[in-house]
C-alpha cells in the first residue's frame, strides 16, 4: 500500500470546509473542481443548483493530502466512528492546531501530557470531524 488518505464529504459545505482547513492547518488547495466543471455529467442525482458545488478538492496538509467533496446530498453530514490523527513537531504547533480546529466545535479531551506524547488532545471541529492532535514522539 502506498498511502491512505481521508476523503471527507461536506454535504454542501465543502468551500466552507476548505477555507476552514486552509486557516486551521495551513492547508494548500492543490485541486478544486466543481460539478459544473466536470467533463462528464454526475452519475448520481444531485440537488438542484449544484453546478458550483465542489465535486473534488485535494488539500495538501504537511506531507499528507486531505480530499473533500460536497458529495451528492445537502442533508446534514454524519461523521462518526473515526477521528483524523494529526501529529505535529512541537507543542506550540499542537496548541495552535487544537485551538483552531476546536473553534466552533467541541473538546472531548483537553490538551495534556500522556504516556505517548508530551501534549495530546481530542476535539471535534465545527463540521463534525473528530481530531486527535499531538506532538510526534
Amino acid at each position: 500500500m502506498k498511502k491512505l488518505e481521508p476523503y471527507l464529504f461536506a454535504n454542501g459545505r465543502a468551500d466552507e470546509m476548505i477555507g476552514f482547513y486552509q486557516q486551521a492547518l495551513d492547508a494548500e488547495v492543490q485541486i478544486r473542481m466543481t460539478f459544473g466543471e466536470s467533463p462528464e455529467p454526475s452519475p448520481m442525482p444531485l440537488p438542484t443548483g449544484w453546478d458550483a458545488k465542489v465535486m473534488h478538492a485535494t488539500l495538501k496538509v504537511g506531507d499528507a493530502q486531505l480530499m473533500i467533496s460536497d458529495g451528492d446530498t445537502d442533508k446534514p453530514a454524519n461523521h462518526t466512528g473515526f477521528r483524523i490523527s494529526l501529529g505535529l513537531d512541537s507543542q506550540d504547533d499542537v496548541r495552535r492546531a487544537f485551538e483552531a480546529l476546536s473553534a466552533g466545535g467541541s473538546v472531548q479531551l483537553p490538551l495534556s501530557q500522556t504516556f505517548w506524547s508530551p501534549l495530546f488532545g481530542m476535539a471535534t471541529d465545527k463540521f463534525g470531524i473528530g481530531w486527535m492532535i499531538g506532538v510526534n514522539a
